[in-house]
């Protein structure tokens, strides 16, 4: 029987709270409010870098926690999911942001350079956001769209934006005789993983392909755009075109966005409704200490949720070769993870912020981080 990970968290709330009020004094890190904070003593620089999809999270994040420690400075490079595990675990980032966790068999195949020999990795679901299904056809501003027919249009089944599919699920809406022209992403992507997962959950007879962040090569229709903001870009651009991103970039571009079907109810992405699936999913199994991986169940038929849905990482190492970074990645952690922090990211980007009950979590995992 699999418990919901809110059952699962409830059980170590307690200690997690008593752990971290011995810490809670931790020196140089701002885990609560940042104007109330003492006087910082971190100084530095870091690079991290990883999924697009945090990009605007993560810069309300760097600015929040700059303010509060001035002399330590964070660049971000949202070159993907894929560039940043790779960079991090090549040592290039101290952090990485990842729109995945990394697998049991990659994380035992190793090596992760920037990580002592012999300690582990913590991984973070820190920004929980919908991944939006965005089109762009001249004179139609909302569709309903099943699993089957989302599904059909990224395979190739689905050609036309008048096919009686879609046609059945939008009456009264005008619909033209255009090419529908699927825009996926070019680069390794945890948005695209999420998707595909979606798609292979949710319509496995249309979508037969395995879950994977990089797309599927022929027959697979559509055109290819490097990251987040490239298929944002193209999908703005074209006419019949359609593609999936990040709601928060859907929301800044105006692009309009389907109603993606939930047993008998099409539901409309939502910080809300991402948080609601989040909410009802177990921990993945096999994981060490402070791996927080997230199983998510995409074929909820519970009212209200939305399953196209993508739980967003922030890793690093226990324990870190460079005994510099340490201490101002803890405190970044500390920061992004906290009530503030949190809410920060969501004024900025429109995500879901994370529950009490797993920021306890989230916590207890950073205090594993060495930085003596």
């Amino acid at each position: 029987m699999k418990i919901s990970r809110i059952a699962q968290l409830g059980a170590v709330a307690a200690v997690a709270a008593l752990t971290l009020a011995g810490c809670a004094a931790n020196e140089g890190t701002t885990g609560g409010d940042a104007s109330e904070a003492p006087e910082s003593m971190l100084a530095g620089e870091i690079a991290g870098g990883g999924a697009s999809s945090q990009e605007v999270a993560v810069n309300a994040w760097v600015a929040g926690f700059q303010t509060a420690n001035p002399d330590v400075t964070i660049t971000y490079d949202p070159a993907g999911s894929g560039a940043g595990r790779e960079s991090f675990q090549a040592g290039a980032f101290p952090f990485a942001g990842s729109d995945r966790a990394f697998e049991v068999e990659e994380i035992e195949a190793g090596p992760f350079d920037g990580c002592v020999e012999g300690t582990g990795i913590i991984e973070l679901p820190t920004y929980i956001s919908p991944i939006a299904v965005i089109f762009h056809i001249e004179g139609v501003d909302a569709l309903n769209l099943s699993p089957e027919v989302i599904a059909g249009l990224f395979a190739g089944t689905i050609t036309n934006w008048n096919d009686p599919a879609i046609a059945a699920l939008n009456e009264g809406v005008e619909l033209p005789d255009l090419a529908v022209t699927p825009v996926h992403r070019a680069d390794d992507s945890g948005t695209t993983e999420n998707f595909t997962d979606y798609l292979f959950q949710a319509a496995g007879d249309v979508w037969t392909y395995e879950p994977d962040g990089v797309w599927p090569g022929t027959p697979v229709a559509g055109e290819a755009a490097q990251g987040t903001s490239g298929v944002v870009s193209a999908v703005a651009g074209g006419n019949g075109t359609i593609g999936y991103a990040d709601a928060s970039r859907a929301a800044e571009e105006g692009l309009a966005t389907a109603a993606v079907q939930v047993g008998d109810e099409f539901v409309e992405y939502s910080p809300e409704a991402a948080a609601a699936i989040v909410d009802a999913s177990p921990f993945a199994e096999g994981r060490e200490e402070g791996d927080l991986a997230i199983e998510l169940d995409r074929t909820s038929t519970e009212a209200g949720v939305y399953p196209i849905v993508l739980v967003s990482y922030m890793i690093a190492c226990q324990e870190y070769v460079d005994t510099e970074a340490a201490p101002i990645v803890k405190g970044f952690l500390e920061y992004l993870a906290s009530a503030e922090g949190q809410d920060a990211a969501a004024a900025a980007a429109g995500n879901a912020p994370i529950s009490d009950t797993l920021r306890d979590q989230v916590n207890a995992a950073i205090e594993l981080i060495v930085a003596e």
